[in-house]
């Protein structure tokens, strides 16, 4: 946008300290001289003698070079005066617009820190780290998943023509056997195109709000999912209550499919088993998913809901999934506004915790 120049806000702050000082010292000669022009008699003590005081014009003209000196003092202190305090005021502005164009030129880690006691200016400052803070983490999570995604849809297409390259050499081999393969590598690419889709569309909140029952959710979940669990010998325990959010009943089946799903893949031991619980607990709808399992570190647990990290040694059976689905199931509850909480089970496992406002 084209803008004609301007002054600058320094300089506007200094004619309007100046103004306020020429004003203050007008409406002061003003006084004087109402109370001049007053000032014509008085009585001195109980005496019947009349003093008379020189006129007011007289006084006036008496004072007049004196007040004319003030008020060119008054005009120059308050040039110099608000120039010096305009600046003053003005500097830590200084400093933001330089870390903006930091900032515009690529140097996200640039933050202000800017010293001083709080206030108004010193809000904005932490105001605006806090965002640099917040994009910096967003630049490099983009960066992150890019790079991971890249790796993973580069995966299956290298096995793809390592396999054609393969049978175009040993004409010998049976095409059946490279069908099935090829049909394997083709179904875990197109689950993760859709996985990506998915978390594309729930990180964008393209969505209409409309009332969701968290319980319906996670039974239907349970029993569409059953029968792996049964395979995987997973003993499945619901205890569900009504939990009635507004949202997505589409993305919110997604992110119920999804904690179902990675507690049953994603299940080891002797007894396998877990549970799926909503119910409300204060003002927030509460779904929990947790599964029996070998013991996880804190550590491990906190990049779990990264895209694309599985965890060491989770990884059980080609229903693994394509690392996405505590990735999906976070963006989807973020979406909503609300919080997954991620924590290991002192007896081995993990516990899966969503929390949305309730309505």
């Amino acid at each position: 946008m084209t803008r004609r120049p301007g002054w600058s806000v320094r300089l506007k702050l200094t004619l309007t300290y100046t103004g306020f000082v020429l004003v203050g010292g007008l409406g002061l000669m003003a006084v004087f001289a109402l109370f001049l022009r007053g000032y014509r008699e008085r009585w001195q003590g109980q005496s019947d003698r009349v003093v008379i005081a020189p006129s007011g014009s007289e006084l006036f003209a008496d004072v007049a070079p004196a007040a004319i000196a003030m008020l060119v003092f008054l005009l120059v202190f308050g040039l110099v005066g608000g120039w010096f305090l305009a600046g003053h005021v003005l500097a830590p502005l200084g400093q933001i617009t330089t870390a903006t164009q930091k900032v515009a030129a690529g140097e996200l880690s640039y933050r202000i820190n800017l010293p001083g006691p709080d206030d108004e200016i010193r809000e904005l400052a932490d105001s605006f780290d806090a965002m640099l803070a917040r994009i910096e983490a967003q630049v490099t999570a983009q960066q992150r998943f890019a790079a991971n995604a890249s790796h993973e849809l580069r995966t299956p297409l290298a096995i793809t023509r390592t396999l054609l390259e393969v049978a175009h050499k040993d004409q010998t081999r049976e095409w059946t056997e490279l069908d099935e393969r090829l049909q394997t590598v083709n179904t875990r690419a197109i689950d993760l195109t859709e996985a990506l889709l998915v978390l594309s569309r729930a990180g964008q909140r393209a969505f209409t709000p409309e009332p969701v029952d968290l319980s319906l959710l996670a039974d239907e979940s349970v029993e569409t999912l059953l029968a792996m669990a049964e395979k995987h010998g997973v003993t499945v325990n619901t205890s569900t209550e009504s939990a009635r959010v507004m949202g997505s009943p589409a993305l919110l089946g997604q992110l119920v499919t999804n904690l179902v799903h990675n507690a049953i893949v994603h299940n080891h031991g002797e007894h396998r088993c877990m549970w799926v619980t909503t119910g409300i607990r204060g003002s927030e709808a509460v779904l929990t998913v947790e599964n029996t399992g070998e013991l996880l570190e804190e550590q491990v647990v906190a990049t779990l809901a990264e895209p694309f990290q599985r965890g060491t040694a989770r990884v059980s059976g080609d229903q693994a999934g394509v690392g996405l689905g505590l990735a999906i199931a976070r963006t989807i509850t973020e979406a909503h506004d609300g919080q997954l909480l991620l924590t290991a089970r002192p007896e081995g496992g993990l516990r899966a915790t969503v929390q949305l406002h309730s309505m």
